[in-house]
């Protein structure tokens, strides 16, 4: 069967703290994303983008800004999604965007047949909800609604086939620092697995082939997210979030990326949080990742070792 990678663009900073991800989209194809997969012999068809929606103010819901605009971006990813994978062979590469599009990457694909899991490559754990933190942005709370947390808001929750659309041993998290208190409140309750920030340092080729071996075999199909601030700003200016010092190497995240995505049961990659501003003004800053994501790509696609 010839495996077919539909390319999904979702250009919406609705849920972000502030605009420049709805640009990246846009950035990574005119870095030569799509021809540059296909010269490595992976058969693409780019499926397009939902529509553009700018981060804007919302002061009448300050503890979840822009709540139907992500939701509404959401069920649109949903619905690409779901459309692709139906199509025996096919997996998808969905460009964020804000770590919200990842609701709607997992509702569309939770509409195929079989088990699903999801590795969440983040900074951050994503589980907060309007009632956790006070500053609104619903950009570090999408996995909170993957598991329809209390508190969290019922349209972005409700998107998708069912409620919630994982069960916590679906999710594993992958290279998170200490979460706040009530994220860790979260994950002890619900024995949600974490691979810590600090292992991933040490050993990304290790911690990730464990999780593929281990914790993801279970699954029929496994879902990777890449939020792009688990790479340190310092080393590369990539994020929407300029912490600086704290993060991960991009060398690191990529070789742990590699054999995520080469896993047996991969389906499909989310990558969000990409800010085209942050980086370097000649475009070069995206043109490195989008090389990088290439290869890794292609090397699953069966081009070969991707070294």
């Amino acid at each position: 069967m010839t495996e077919r990678l539909v390319v999904i663009g979702a250009p919406s900073s609705a849920g972000a703290y502030g605009p420049g991800q709805e640009q990246a989209p846009r950035a990574l194809r005119d870095a030569g994303l799509i021809d540059l997969l296909r010269g490595r012999g992976v058969d693409v068809e780019d499926a397009g983008d939902t529509e553009t929606i700018r981060m804007r103010d919302d002061p009448d819901n300050p503890r979840a800004r822009n709540a139907d605009l992500v939701a509404q971006t959401a069920g649109s990813v949903a619905a690409k999604v779901g459309d692709a994978l139906a199509v025996d062979g096919s997996k998808v590469l969905v460009l964020g965007g804000d770590c919200t599009v990842e609701v709607g990457t997992v509702a569309g694909a939770a509409t195929a047949p079989g088990t699903l899991g999801l590795v969440y490559v983040d900074h951050d754990a994503d589980l907060n909800t309007p009632q956790s933190t006070d500053d609104g942005a619903l950009d570090w709370m999408g996995v909170a609604h993957l598991l329809a947390v209390d508190g969290t808001v019922a349209s972005l929750a409700g998107v998708g086939p069912r409620v919630p659309l994982l069960d916590p041993e679906q999710l594993l998290l992958f290279g998170q620092v200490e979460p706040t208190s009530f994220e860790r409140g979260v994950i002890d309750e619900r024995g949600i697995a974490w691979v810590h920030h600090d292992e991933v340092r040490d050993d990304p080729v290790g911690a990730a082939s464990r999780v593929v071996k281990g914790w993801a075999a279970q699954f029929d199909r496994l879902l990777v997210h890449l939020d792009i601030d688990v790479v340190d700003f310092a080393d590369a200016p990539l994020a929407e979030n300029t912490r600086r010092n704290v993060a991960l190497k991009l060398d690191t995240v990529m070789a742990a990326l590699e054999v995520l995505v080469a896993a047996p049961n991969f389906c499909g990659l989310t990558v969000c949080e990409v800010n085209p501003n942050h980086g370097e003004p000649d475009g070069s800053t995206v043109q490195d990742l989008t090389s990088r994501l290439v290869r890794i790509l292609a090397g699953a696609f069966g081009d070969g070792p991707s070294r």
